[in-house]
């Protein structure tokens, strides 16, 4: 919703709906709906030729080692009928950094290997090389953004601070990665126009945190309690095993070639502002301790 008014102004805008919920929202912003199920092929038959720009954000199925939903798009996007026989010029893939897995606090950039440390990574790599071999196949410029953590106004761990729930010692951390939804719209819009093909961009600002400091920042900018740490043997039993997945994976991305290459000036460079700019939304006051 945040790169729809983005690309308005250039482009009629089809959206892809299984629901009537999104129905609506797609109708309330000026996108033209399309019903489609990405886990029922037969459902996808009108996407052949449909677009000249394909946006494919959504995740890989819950369970398994591929992703069958990109397979079904790249299929149906590559069907032929007597309509409509031109296939995408380009096609953006919204993916994530979880594909390398724990780098160990190591600082990375896009040419590192992946090492997808669970299946819910093996699936977007999956994916990713499904992308690839779509492009290379067909002569169609191809993009991946490897996106980290995404954080907004409306995307903060503000339950998690007021329920008081800890986070790991500082010396135990791991280093997490974040890129505010804003940034994250125009950086898509930008793929769209400079991205090179067959080409992988982290889509990440400038902040190198630890999972920790993140949510000390969120606290402190809301006048909210700093999480209590734990160990990491104590996590296990405190922390459920899902939050405790990320905290496993802990590097460092390199943001260079997304300002070199695709001409982005972040809004939010770093999380503190984009933090500070919700505080701001919200008229939060801080106070000084």
């Amino acid at each position: 919703m945040r790169t729809v008014p983005l690309l308005q102004s250039r482009y009629r805008i089809i959206g892809l709906y299984r629901n009537r919920e999104s129905f609506k929202q797609a109708r309330l912003h000026g996108i033209v709906p399309i019903y489609g199920d990405l886990d029922r092929l037969s459902t996808l038959e009108r996407l052949a030729g449909i677009a000249e720009f394909v946006l494919h954000l959504a995740p890989p199925p819950s369970q398994g080692l591929r992703d069958t939903r990109t397979m079904h798009l790249l299929s149906a996007l590559t069907k032929r009928n007597s309509h409509r026989e031109i296939l995408p010029q380009r096609l953006v893939y919204i993916s994530t950094s979880g594909v390398y897995g724990n780098c160990n606090g190591a600082l990375i950039n896009e040419t590192y290997p992946v090492n997808p440390g669970n299946e819910r990574a093996l699936r977007r790599v999956d994916a990713e090389k499904q992308v690839r071999r779509w492009g290379k196949r067909h002569h169609r410029a191809v993009s991946i953004l490897r996106v980290p953590g995404i954080y907004a106004e409306n995307r903060l761990p503000l339950k998690r601070l007021r329920e008081n729930h800890p986070m790991l010692l500082d010396q135990e951390d791991s280093f997490t990665n974040h890129i505010h939804a804003d940034d994250l719209a125009q950086i898509i819009c930008a793929a769209f126009r400079y991205g090179q093909p067959g080409r992988v961009y982290h889509a990440m600002d400038d902040s190198q945190l630890k999972m920790g400091e993140y949510f000390d920042l969120v606290a402190d900018q809301f006048n909210l309690l700093r999480p209590p740490r734990i160990s990491r043997q104590e996590a296990k039993a405190q922390i459920s095993p899902g939050i405790l997945s990320f905290l496993n994976d802990s590097k460092r991305l390199e943001n260079k070639r997304l300002k070199q290459e695709l001409h982005v000036k972040l809004r939010y460079p770093t999380v503190l502002d984009g933090i500070q700019q919700a505080a701001d939304d919200r008229g939060v006051s801080v106070s000084n301790f």
